[in-house]
Order: C-alpha cells, then structure tokens, then sequence
C-alpha cells in the first residue's frame, strides 16, 4: 500500500513539472523583441506617441498609441486582427478590453483571439508608476500570453 502512494505521488510530481516545463515554452520565441518609435504619423491630438513591437523581422508589428486619459495613461495595442488596452493609473500598470469606440477590429473576432481568462490576470502587472520604457517593455512581455493557443502566429 505505501509503494502505490508513493508511485501515485511520484506520478502527479512528474505530470505537474511536465505540465510547467509546456506551458512555459511553447510561447518561448517571444522572448526577444523590438522596440521601435514610429515618427512621422498624424493620428490626432489625443495620440501623445506611437511605437511598434515586433517579435521577428518576418512578421507585421503590433502598434502601440499611447494616450492621456481620465483614468491615467492608456497605451492601445493595435493588430489587424486583435486590439487590447494596457493603462498606467493610480491602481498600477496593467491590460483591460478596449473601449468600443476605440475598436477597429470585430468584437467577434478580438473575443476569438484575446484569452480573456489572461486578460483578468493581466489586469494589474505592477501597483508601481511606469514610464514609457517599462510600460512598452512589460506591454511586449506579456501580450504574447494574452493571445489564446492558436492564434500566437499573429506575432510572428
């Protein structure tokens, strides 16, 4: 009897850290990106800047408008087939949906590609205030978490 408890603890051991050894690695090649400002665009008053993040020289980038707010400081990442808002508040740093009137992309669709089960984890990434550079840095880290299973290929 105490052999078996033992081979079924050693089991449930050995399905967990496999478990974690998967689900930390299939989303591995988004370990690098880049970073770049993109100047010479005219979106209106309210956009103060514009980047974009790739994550391999073969893909198209996400872009990032940052705006001032009520609420605080919104960043707006922009694909052609997912949008998700990142704001920097009193609260911390951290991702929400996209406002409606905001959106260029299908509710149907962003619904589709967003994990929004990440999207409620995501909601505060750090209680501390963020500059730009972080923000980007913490935006580019996380949003290929936020991207459900099959639809990762849409950053690379």
């Amino acid at each position: 009897m105490k052999k078996t408890v033992v081979l079924v603890l050693v089991l449930i051991c050995l399905v967990l850290v496999t478990g974690n050894v998967f689900a930390t690695d299939f989303r591995s090649e988004f370990k690098e990106y880049k970073i770049k400002s993109v100047d010479d665009v005219f979106v209106g008053k309210s956009v103060k800047a514009i980047w974009s993040i790739s994550y391999s020289n073969d893909e198209t980038p996400v872009t990032v408008l940052k705006r001032k707010t009520l609420d605080g400081i919104e960043y707006v990442v922009y694909s052609k087939y997912f949008e998700v808002s990142y704001l920097a508040s009193a609260k911390g740093f951290g991702a929400k949906k996209i406002k409606s009137s905001m959106s260029n992309v299908p509710q149907k669709i962003n619904r589709a590609v967003i994990n929004m089960k990440e999207l409620k984890n995501q909601e505060i990434l750090t209680p501390n205030k963020v500059e730009d550079e972080q923000a980007l840095g913490l935006i580019a880290s996380y949003l290929p978490f936020l991207l459900n299973e099959g639809y990762t290929h849409l950053l690379n």
